[in-house]
């Protein structure tokens, strides 16, 4: 369940809620069912897979991939897991915890693990978005934003791609001014 935390400290944990604060930047976020295929489910609780492992599991949620490629043209996916026994985690994730920009969509279907995405608003207001398990996200091209883990530093996201030319960061300069969510998955 995402959980989407104002510059005020309020709260919303609703699906419609948070869209409906972020529908100025026209973010999208959806539920998308894992299913109950149980070797994705294996495959998903262990921390670390290998290319194989991870095409395995990329073919159990092609039906996704095969919307977007219909309904967006995108071209190509991949998987990433991150987890804490990753060398130099700490220093390939910084790089995105800065305010920034893509010049593509930043498509993300979070399969396990969690994540936090900051964003700026319209109205120079900020929001932090914890995206977990089921959840895909779409941050259109051009949003000021941020992203980082959550404790537990343990994420398997699909990313999903048109090109690969504009996921170079754009440092935009913005200060963060949100207190970091400190979220744990159940």
């Amino acid at each position: 369940m995402a959980i989407l935390k104002m510059e005020n400290g309020s709260t919303y944990t609703k699906l419609e809620e948070i869209v409906q604060e972020l529908a100025p930047l026209h973010i999208t976020l959806n539920y998308w069912s894992i299913g109950d295929n149980l070797e994705l489910q294996e495959l998903l609780a262990q921390d670390s897979l290998n290319d194989a492992e991870k095409e395995t599991v990329l073919q159990g949620l092609d039906n996704y991939f095969e919307q977007l490629k219909q309904s967006a043209g995108y071209t190509s996916r991949d998987l990433i897991v991150l987890h804490p026994e990753i060398p130099n985690l700490d220093m390939m994730l910084a790089k995105f915890e800065k305010v920034h920009t893509h010049a593509d969509d930043e498509v993300r279907y979070i399969v396990a693990g969690e994540g936090t995405f900051g964003f700026v608003r319209p109205d120079g207001s900020q929001v932090e978005l914890t995206v977990q398990p089921q959840e895909y996200i779409n941050v259109p091209a051009g949003t000021e934003h941020w992203f980082y883990l959550t404790p537990g530093k343990r994420i398997k996201a699909v990313r999903y791609f048109i090109g690969t030319d504009g996921w170079v960061p754009e440092y935009t300069g913005t200060e963060i001014r949100v207190q970091r969510q400190a979220v744990v998955a159940s």
